[in-house]
């Protein structure tokens, strides 16, 4: 273990011994002798004392020495010191979020029992999940995007200057072809298309990077989109000087911290590549103008940039928090097996707060009308390669109302799967002055809720599931209330 934390588990030692003799610092100083400052700064870790000193404040504890210098806890402080021991302090991007960790120290050493219960708390909730460091990561990763309203103005610059570095024309979306000749000519790429198809185990890769020979390995079945978005991404590790990076994708996993934040903003960079943000701005401000919704909004866009809908979708949670201060949003992206009633949510991103629709582990069933699975039912059944829909979602148990827009398409890389993304905007005053077409007759109105399992909506044709925790909060009210009744009877 680490100096500092063998400093701070002899402090907390010590604490306990003391509290449990009754005795105050002051007490303690009266009893050894030692200074009451000097006392305060072992218990808070920051001085080890030397062993004359353990001597003393063993005898006078009257606990063995070798039990007193231990770095074995009991079962009120285990935990904390298995939390010191994974050095997971370590891995936590607490730079980030501007917090040292000698903060979280601080805090463990002021309160340790309440703090060993908390950290007890998550040890048991991230077992019953299966969370492991992939989605301790990928969850620090959300919160870093959701604490910046997922808008990074150095990587636009880094864009910007790309594009002018290298002649590139923002006014328009940019081919495969022109970022294939960049990354030849300029950084000794070499691109090779036929090696990953001869192996079935990589069927689900797009594109793997081989860095001692610069060999870039690319799945053939991708289309244009796809092998724009790779090479973009490629110039992005290049032109931002990341060397702590992932060599394939998707990702097949990663050791630590960096190659996560390093991998989104690489992503960051090729979104804004392919979809230059003042072009996207005059194609926003053209549909908020118009009083009624333009359903062809989404395909002309589509048809102007060399991007996929999940990239125009979260190319949009960049820009509407940031240049039109719509910052209540969430993005979604659902699964879903044809044949399966199994819909699922493997990405999503909350700006501001958590908004109403939002992931669960407890397998319950998602709300049905949502436009997210509405669009994937759809999609299943009819011979589209995009379903796009529309509409305003009312949650009635919280009062919250939410424009959505959601487009499906077909899993290029798995039989029979299809996927959605969806993004949803707050309806509030600033929504309202800036979308003219909001009060549109012609958009869909739907009461929904988060889950089945959870939703009051009565007479739901749609409903997937029975609302089993209203049904079980209903019938522990009325048993509740009899039980009032029964001791009024009988007082």
């Amino acid at each position: 273990m680490e100096e500092e934390y063998i400093k701070l588990i002899f402090g907390l030692k010590l604490k306990q011994l003391r509290l449990k003799k009754d005795l105050s610092l002051f007490g303690l100083a009266k009893l050894t002798g030692l200074s009451k400052s000097y006392l305060n700064e072992i218990e808070k870790g920051k001085k080890y004392p030397k062993t004359d000193k353990i001597i003393l404040l063993a005898e006078k504890l009257e606990i063995p020495y070798d039990s007193l210098v231990s770095l074995k806890l009991d079962k009120n402080l285990a935990p904390v010191g298995q939390l010191f021991q994974s050095k997971i302090l370590k891995e936590i991007p607490l730079d980030l979020f501007g917090v040292k960790e000698r903060d979280l120290i601080e805090i463990v050493a002021n309160a340790p029992t309440k703090v060993n219960a908390f950290i007890s708390t998550i040890i048991e909730i991230a077992k019953q999940y299966n969370f492991g460091k992939e989605s301790f990561y990928l969850a620090s990763l959300r919160s870093f995007q959701e604490a910046n309203n997922n808008y990074f103005p150095e990587l636009e610059q880094a864009v910007v200057d790309f594009a002018k570095a290298y002649h590139v024309d923002l006014g328009k979306s940019v081919s495969s072809n022109e970022l294939e000749e960049i990354l030849v000519e300029e950084y000794g790429y070499t691109i090779n298309n036929d090696d990953l198809n001869k192996h079935k185990e990589l069927d689900s890769l797009r594109s793997v990077f081989v860095p001692k020979t610069k060999t870039l390995l690319i799945a053939s079945h991708i289309d244009e989109p796809q092998r724009t978005f790779i090479y973009a991404k490629e110039l992005g590790y290049n032109y931002l000087k990341i060397t702590e990076r992932l060599y394939t994708f998707s990702w097949i996993n990663f050791d630590h911290f960096d190659q996560v934040l390093n991998n989104f903003y690489a992503s960051y960079f090729a979104g804004a590549l392919l979809i230059p943000r003042n072009l996207l701005k005059q194609q926003i401000d053209q549909m908020l103008a118009k009083t009624a919704f333009d359903k062809s909004f989404l395909s002309e866009i589509r048809s102007n940039y060399n991007a996929s809908p999940e990239s125009l979708y979260q190319r949009l949670t960049n820009l509407l928090p940031h240049d039109y201060q719509l910052e209540n949003l969430f993005f979604l992206r659902f699964s879903h097996t044809k044949g399966s009633t199994r819909y699922d949510i493997t990405k999503e991103l909350h700006l501001t707060h958590q908004h109403s629709p939002h992931g669960n582990q407890t397998n319950e069933k998602y709300c049905r009308r949502w436009a997210s699975i509405r669009v994937l039912k759809d999609i299943a059944t009819q011979n589209e390669e995009h379903i796009m829909d529309l509409q305003v979602s009312h949650y009635p148990d919280d009062q919250l109302s939410y424009l959505i827009l959601a487009s499906a398409t077909k899993d290029p890389f798995k039989e029979s799967q299809y996927r959605s993304v969806s993004i949803g905007l707050q309806v509030t005053d600033t929504l309202s002055k800036k979308a003219k077409f909001l009060k549109d007759p012609a958009i869909k109105q739907m009461n929904v809720g988060v889950t089945c399992e959870r939703c009051s909506i009565a007479d739901c044709a749609e409903r997937a599931a029975a609302p089993i925790y209203l049904q079980n909060r209903a019938k522990h009210q009325e048993t509740a209330q009899v039980v009032r009744q029964l001791q009024q009877k009988f007082s």
